[in-house]
């Protein structure tokens, strides 16, 4: 049964719930609400809850979309944590919004990457464990990798952390990447892949994962540089830039079609099915939505780095 409390007041009493002092603008111009959420002397942070019914009604266009990529640099440039959350997200993948959110404020069970191993994953698992723990679920790629926690180390997770105690080892992170893309750069072949998902397990902080990965993939495929992007309706890519990645460009708002009949996204309308009769079924309704862009990161790896 579908909660009777609009979107942001759903937010507003997660928050409250954490004991996040909130505080709530709705402006009168504008279709969004902006919560800034407070909690002792952590970090305030600030989100920018984007309701389907008012989406809509605003008229739901790519001017409409400027305007909450707008509100969201203005709140960055103030050096605010900032996230725009779409209604959609909110319903269908409520687990994996809160763990984010929760992780940014630095919650979450912290486990050293060290004290797991490394190694590579095969698809159904790593499609498994995509689908529970990142926001955009599983895609395809090529090469796979995940961290495993062995059983001797369970004893530092915490006794309420729900998870299968009977399997030798816990995955705590995945991370994904494409096959290579050959060109030739001053005469020579130049190989580059792609990282297309990193995961770590809902509600842990897996200290030094994305890290430990990424050499792992450097270490066995030797490329000669990795790409991968940053969705700005989370982060302006910090974490790839500590990692020595370098801004190389940024894309727009781009157009998303949404199925309202089950919140699924997809970059291009479906066609809707026959039935077993051959009778017409009535078109899949779509609203149009828009991501806030994103940003491409470039690493090189020099030699040594191969050698990790």
């Amino acid at each position: 049964m579908a909660s009777a409390l609009s979107f942001p007041d759903q937010v507003r009493n997660w928050l409250e719930t954490m004991h996040f002092q909130c505080e709530v603008e709705k402006d009168s111009n504008v279709f969004f609400t902006t919560v800034t959420a407070s909690l002792g002397e952590r970090s305030p942070f600030c989100l920018i809850l984007v309701g389907l019914y008012d989406w809509r009604n605003s008229g739901a266009s790519e001017s409409e979309a400027q305007k909450i990529l707008d509100a969201m640099l203005r709140e960055r440039q103030k050096s605010v944590i900032t996230v725009v959350l779409w209604e959609d997200y909110w319903l269908t993948r409520k687990p994996i919004v809160i763990s984010r959110l929760t992780a940014m404020q630095g919650f979450g069970v912290k486990i050293p990457a060290r004290l797991t191993q490394v190694r590579r994953t095969d698809n159904a698992q790593t499609n498994a464990f995509l689908d529970k723990n990142h926001l955009n679920g599983p895609t395809s790629s090529k090469f796979r990798y995940g961290l495993y926690l062995p059983r001797r180390y369970y004893r530092i997770l915490p006794e309420d952390f729900q998870f299968d105690q009977s399997v030798e080892e816990l995955l705590v992170a995945v991370a994904t990447f494409s096959n290579a893309r050959i060109f030739t750069q001053q005469n020579a072949s130049f190989r580059s892949h792609e990282l297309i998902r990193f995961a770590s397990l809902l509600h842990t902080n897996v200290v030094g994962a994305f890290d430990k990965l990424l050499h792992a993939f450097i270490r066995e495929k030797q490329p000669d540089d990795i790409m991968t992007y940053a969705d700005r309706e989370w982060s302006e890519g910090a974490s790839y830039v500590k990692l020595g990645f370098e801004r190389r460009d940024v894309s727009p708002p781009s157009k998303v079609f949404l199925d309202t009949t089950d919140l699924s996204r997809h970059t291009i309308k479906r066609h809707a099915s026959m039935s077993l009769e051959s009778a017409d079924i009535s078109p899949v309704e779509y609203l149009t939505v828009y991501n806030m862009g994103s940003i491409k990161f470039v690493r090189t790896i020099k030699h040594f780095e191969n050698e990790y």
